[in-house]
């Protein structure tokens, strides 16, 4: 049985990752700075203490999720963006070149690196050049380029993504989705007169986060080291449309009120996920639809789901 090693396994992606690993023959083992069943507590800033892990556990394979994930706060933080997206992973790539450790490595980065792309967001490849706008945006490719770096310098076997948006039950507040749910909720229980709301027009590529681990788990397998995947839908739904859907799920009529503070200017218009290569690849599709996205978040935050409480399991 081939074992796994998952950072950052306490945050939202982390459990789906798990389960979808346990589901495919695969032990896993976390690492995170909070405890929870199978999870090593560790600091991965710590380069002694990852090398002691990564040297005893020895897994198969590791896929990299921890850092900073939210772009509105990495201008806030832009030091400690860079010191969790890119020195961490640096940690991390190290403790396995030192371990002389044959695994494969997944490292998650984002869309976000593309930057603003116009007219050229409406299907961007792997082959579109890479523009970022924003500390995470810098950072996650800061971490692309130096895992480029180990895989030529020292043969590792390390696949990198440019996952785009993705959602589900267990995403925390700070994302397009579930800023929306949640705060649908807040209205339903007259917690908040209106769902405050941002640049409604811009158009955007969603993921159901069981999708997305299927994809992470597939190119562990079947991806080529050194190579990026884009981890994408390849379909685009506005903010409106996915407000106006989200609505319809409600129990009462949601005023709706935009806050000129969450428009961003540099807003690109349209990006939208060619994932032909990971298709190619490994074969993977996506399999849920925008509607079971919405309705998994929004349930989750009303706290149930078919009366029963919520799970990510």
């Amino acid at each position: 049985m081939k074992k796994a090693l998952i950072t950052g396994s306490c945050g939202f992606v982390g459990p789906y990752l798990r389960q979808e690993l346990e589901t495919n023959g695969y032990t896993a083992v976390g690492v995170d700075l909070q405890g929870g069943d199978d999870t090593i507590i560790a600091d991965l800033l710590d380069a002694e203490r990852i090398r002691e892990i990564v040297k005893q556990e020895k897994p198969d394979t590791i896929f990299h999720l921890a850092g900073q994930s939210n772009v509105a706060s990495s201008w806030q933080i832009p030091q400690k963006t860079v010191e969790l997206n890119v020195v961490a992973s640096l940690n991390l790539m190290e403790a396995v070149r030192a371990c002389s450790l044959d695994c494969r490595m997944v490292m998650v980065g984002s869309s976000d690196q593309y930057g603003s792309l116009g007219e050229m967001g409406h299907l961007v490849s792997e082959t579109v050049a890479a523009h970022p706008q924003t500390p995470y945006a810098v950072s996650k490719k800061a971490q692309e380029e130096m895992a480029g770096v180990y895989v030529r310098a020292y043969g590792m076997k390390i696949c990198m993504t440019r996952s785009f948006n993705h959602g589900g039950a267990g995403q925390a507040k700070g994302f397009l989705i579930s800023d929306f749910a949640s705060g649908i909720v807040a209205v339903e229980r007259g917690e908040a007169p209106c769902l405050w709301v941002g640049n409604l027009e811009a158009r955007r590529d969603f993921t159901h986060v069981k999708d997305i681990v299927r994809a992470y788990r597939l190119i562990a397998e079947k991806g080529k080291p050194g190579e990026i995947y884009n981890v994408g839908s390849g379909t685009t739904y506005s903010a409106q449309e996915i407000l106006d859907l989200l609505c319809s799920m409600a129990k009462c009529k949601i005023p709706v009120r935009q806050d000129a503070r969450k428009i961003r200017p540099s807003d690109t218009p349209v990006i939208c996920c060619d994932h032909s290569k990971l298709t190619r690849d490994t074969g993977w599709e996506p399999t849920f639809t925008l509607e079971e996205i919405l309705k998994d978040t929004l349930m989750f935050f009303k706290g149930y789901h078919g009366g029963e409480s919520v799970s990510i399991r």
